[in-house]
């Protein structure tokens, strides 16, 4: 049965530029193309398609393939990460930065992340666009299956979002989230939980409220000397 627009499916994937990875569901190949992640959590991810949670040209090619079968797609950069403009490069002096610029330094100014890309006398340049503006990409990817249960789709958009594995119960409209110890403190979780909690009621228009529920245990008392 094809895939439809709506859907949620496991999706594994890769993607390559020349021939060469950048990005992938599947451990193996991250760590023959040197681009293992050892915080990231590999293996098939749960998405919506039609909702971009991946990116537009490989969204797009999801809607009627059949599930198990390895498809390919090309990416043009509008579809991608965007063109490259040049109005993202810009120049800065010297004294802008913390410590001295050099050529393929990722720095943060303004607010906006960038790369250095040259160093011209008293200033340097520095590229604010995606790295991966302006290439075309290739993915070879497989759409493992369709799931229909509920709770599953909130397990796995919680993962897409947050990059973990969530303890969960959903039972009589409530969706009670057991958050790990130290998760405040993680700057993804701070910045996806709002996207995170419009994506779940919007799975089910049964779900009426969410709860973060955290614990903490009294830490042992200091062994005496």
């Amino acid at each position: 049965m094809p895939v439809e627009n709506g859907d949620f499916i496991r999706l594994s994937y890769t993607g390559t530029i020349e021939g060469i990875p950048f990005d992938t569901t599947d451990e193996e190949t991250a760590l023959d193309a040197g681009i293992h992640n050892p915080s990231a959590r590999y293996g098939p991810m749960v998405i919506c398609v039609g909702k971009t949670h991946v990116i537009p040209g490989l969204d797009d090619a999801l809607e009627g393939v059949e599930i198990g079968v390895e498809q390919s797609v090309t990416v043009p950069p509008e579809k991608g990460f965007g063109p490259h403009e040049k109005a993202k490069v810009q120049a800065y002096p010297l004294k802008a930065f913390e410590q001295k610029p050099a050529v393929g330094m990722k720095i943060s100014l303004d607010k906006k992340d960038g790369v250095v890309t040259d160093v011209i006398g008293q200033r340097a340049i520095v590229d604010f666009n995606h790295p991966l503006a302006g290439k075309t990409l290739e993915y070879t990817f497989t759409v493992e299956d369709v799931i229909s249960d509920d709770e599953e789709k909130m397990k796995g958009i919680i993962r897409l979002f947050s990059g973990r594995d969530i303890d969960l119960l959903y039972t009589d409209g409530t969706v009670t989230l057991n958050l790990p110890p130290g998760i405040n403190y993680d700057q993804r979780w701070f910045l996806w939980r709002g996207t995170i909690v419009q994506e779940v009621f919007a799975i089910s228009d049964s779900v009426q409220e969410i709860v973060f529920l955290e614990s903490f245990q009294r830490p042992a008392p200091p062994e005496e000397a």
